[in-house]
């Protein structure tokens, strides 16, 4: 093996799944982090006893190897929980995904009429070529229902017209869910043997996503794995197609580190800018043209506990700036210091800089109560504190032509023979928590010798929470 041991850069799922892959065949090596704490996204936060997710995990997985190791590291820490998610609009619930007779129900005769023969017009008459997120919500639901439960929300969360957002992303997130399925589902029927639904149950560790990785952390440290926090990556050199090492710094000056191969799943634009030698003009522009958006959740406390049955809220009315509502209390009891106690988690989204990421926390809280005002959720009587948290760059953005960007990307660190790209964040993919893990399981095979590729995983956008057919 060349000089140094395998670097891995980033301590979310993906990047401890790797270290975890390599130390299980006595293979030291070193994994940086850039925050104190590690869990990527998947970390959870804590305030005087309540924690919170960032954006939600659920744990669900088609993949046993990822189920066992779950399982191994938790235990009986590792809750089955039951899925219930509505949309709020209208001042009204509806059930998620879409149920025909309750979305009908709550719409009214009108609206709903106007639903169905928008929904039968698109089948006869799709758009094509489905470019846009509008064009593939549209095809499936019809325009009209795009317009009520879709178009909203799609761009509260990602700050751009829906017709701007690829299809891509709709490809990814709800593949194969659609009116015509939801109707035959509420008739009792299947199409072909196969209704296309989302999971109705899920892990979830007793006191969050967190735990899970603290706790794959401890393991890693205890098999001879090194684990640096508060190390940001600031360059990445190279020589004659090979990573020879990276500059992590920790505020106290830059520390070289010698490495035989490098797992990366920080974002792969910042991988790019931070090349040594840099790369051509044209990899470089590819990369400032990737986006990613962010999210700040304001976590309002509350001394009683809440009345609503849901894990989370979709906020699709336009009245409230908020996009989705945690309740983490309903997630796991662990999650809030007592019985009698609960907490509502706003989710805004922005880009990080802007004037919303720099909002004060004050602000921020006061946004929040404004949102909480006019949903009645809760009493403000029994507000007892709040606490706010900032994650840049949590998705990566699918805005139209993000495919030929990457592509350049990808095509120019393929002569890195000791490079790979791993995660969310690394592939600039979509990806569920399994299929992040996944990929740097693959990249230690690949390490190894094995045929295998890590951006394999999840080549045709499969939804991971669809429910396993019979076998």
């Amino acid at each position: 093996m060349p000089d140094g041991k395998p670097v891995i850069i980033g301590g979310g799922p993906a990047g401890i799944s790797a270290a975890l892959a390599l130390v299980g065949r006595r293979i030291p090596c070193l994994l940086l982090e850039k925050d104190r704490q590690v869990g990527g996204m998947c970390k959870t936060v804590e305030y005087k006893g309540f924690r919170c997710d960032i954006g939600g995990h659920r744990f669900f997985t088609k993949n046993k190897e990822v189920q066992a190791l779950w399982e191994k590291t938790l235990g009986r820490e590792f809750l089955v929980r039951q899925r219930l998610s509505r949309i709020y609009y209208r001042g009204k619930f509806f059930y998620y995904p879409l149920r025909f007779g309750n979305a009908l129900a709550g719409l009214g005769l009108v609206d709903s009429s106007k639903i169905i023969f928008s929904y039968l017009k698109s089948r006869a008459f799709p758009l094509r070529p489905e470019v846009s997120f509008a064009d593939w919500v549209s095809n499936r639901f019809g325009k009209e229902l795009f317009n009520i439960f879709f178009k909203t929300y799609t761009e509260k969360v990602w700050g751009i017209p829906c017709a701007t957002l690829s299809a891509d992303w709709a490809a990814q997130r709800i593949r194969n869910l659609s009116l015509g399925r939801a109707v035959m589902n509420a008739l009792g029927l299947k199409n072909g043997g196969q209704v296309a639904s989302l999971i109705d149950s899920f892990h979830y560790p007793r006191l969050g996503p967190g735990q899970m990785y603290e706790d794959m952390c401890r393991r890693l440290s205890r098999e001879g794995g090194e684990i640096r926090a508060g190390q940001e990556v600031m360059e990445i050199r190279h020589d004659q197609g090979r990573i020879t090492g990276v500059l992590s710094r920790n505020g106290d000056g830059g520390q070289p580190t010698a490495c035989s191969h490098c797992l990366s799943s920080m974002p792969i634009s910042d991988l790019v800018k931070r090349l040594s030698p840099p790369p051509p003009d044209a990899v470089m522009q590819a990369a400032r043209a990737l986006r990613y958006r962010s999210i700040i959740t304001v976590n309002l406390l509350f001394k009683t506990r809440t009345t609503l049955p849901d894990n989370w809220i979709y906020l699709h009315s336009p009245e409230v700036t908020a996009g989705r509502l945690q309740l983490y209390g309903n997630w796991s009891p662990g999650m809030v210091p007592a019985a009698g106690t609960s907490s509502a988690g706003f989710e805004y989204f922005c880009f990080e800089g802007d004037a919303f990421w720099n909002l004060t926390d004050a602000a921020l809280i006061k946004l929040a109560r404004q949102d909480l005002a006019h949903l009645k959720f809760f009493d403000q009587e029994d507000l007892s504190d709040a606490f706010v948290v900032r994650y840049a760059k949590a998705y990566p953005m699918y805005e139209d032509g993000y495919d030929r960007h990457l592509r350049v990307i990808k095509e120019w660190l393929g002569q890195f023979a000791n490079l790979y790209c791993i995660g969310r964040y690394g592939q600039f993919r979509y990806n569920n928590m399994d299929h992040s893990m996944l990929t740097g399981m693959l990249a230690v095979r690949a390490l190894l010798g094995e045929k295998v590729n890590p951006w394999s995983v999840n080549p045709e956008g499969e939804y991971i929470e669809e429910k396993r057919g019979e076998d």
